[in-house]
């Protein structure tokens, strides 16, 4: 019998993509164990329920807080706006670039889309202090727009990208005979991209949606800059808001060294990690549905 010739080549790029994939699992694993661990001393110095109240104030003179509830709030409040101003757009976009559009349509906005994706969150940011707040407090008749509702527009921009891209995909793998079992039955275009193609590719849009929040969520720089960071617990879209990456960014560089505070600022990244990590995990979830195709 002859020997089966081995083909180096090809083991020495299995193990090349072997190492890459197993690289970016330890980076991962090494992201949360320095948060985890720089995280403990906060944890043992201030008991769980203050992490509960509703005011960060750690440089307080009778008494400092770290609670992150407002925070929180004005995080979920930036993300949930970003969502409401991105998915319509971009689910609708998708459709359109998938069934409608022509060739030189797609030539024309496909490229659009990906300049966007490269835009720096910096950029964004000037747009939303130099554009968008004045226009909001015109609007609005507010005396400034740098509010949850300013952070919200900045986010869904961002958000677009994501969401465009990975909707078309879903809807260009729904099964053609899907489509033609429509037709057949006398529905139109129309119908048919309604209540057979977007329901059928549901499980990718939503996909698509979970990863778009993760890159609001985790976005800092825009927020930074166009939300007014007061740490007040919010009460409406109006009300200027400060994020979890934002307070992180403000006062990591000036905090001093091994203090409470310090350590408390990495609690808030594992806290951001935990959350963007559940809805990277959802998002997986629903991309594996899509394949089932």
């Amino acid at each position: 019998m002859k020997k089966l010739k081995i083909n180096y080549g090809e083991k020495l790029m299995e193990g090349i993509f072997l190492l890459s994939a197993m690289l970016s699992i330890i980076v991962l694993v090494g992201i949360f164990i320095l948060l985890l661990a720089n995280s403990f001393p906060a944890f043992k110095e201030i008991p769980f329920l203050d992490f509960l109240k509703p005011i960060w104030n750690p440089d307080g003179y009778d008494e400092s807080t770290y609670g992150v509830i407002a925070m929180l709030a004005g995080t979920a409040m930036v993300t949930i706006g970003a969502l409401l101003f991105a998915v319509p757009i971009g689910v609708f976009t998708a459709a359109y670039m998938a069934e409608i559009a022509g060739p030189k349509e797609r030539e024309i906005i496909k490229p659009v889309i990906e300049i966007l994706a490269g835009i720096p969150s910096v950029v964004v940011g000037f747009l939303g202090i130099v554009v968008v707040s004045p226009l909001i407090a015109r609007i609005f008749h507010l005396s400034n727009g740098l509010n949850a509702i300013n952070g919200s527009i900045l986010l869904g921009i961002m958000a677009l990208p994501t969401i465009i891209s990975i909707s078309e995909d879903a809807i260009i793998m729904v099964p053609q005979f899907y489509k033609e079992g429509s037709y057949a039955l006398g529905a139109n275009k129309w119908q048919t991209l309604f209540f057979v193609t977007l329901p059928a590719a549901s499980s990718g849009i939503l996909a698509s949606i979970m990863l778009g929040m993760g890159r609001a969520i985790g976005e800092t720089m825009t927020v930074l800059m166009a939300t007014g960071n007061a740490s007040a617990m919010p009460t409406s879209f109006f009300d200027s808001v400060r994020t979890i990456t934002a307070t992180i960014a403000i006062e990591l560089g000036e905090v001093p060294y091994d203090s409470t505070h310090y350590y408390a600022l990495f609690t808030l990244g594992l806290y951001i990690f935990i959350i963007t990590f559940l809805v990277n995990l959802a998002a997986d979830h629903f991309t594996h549905k899509m394949r089932k195709y």
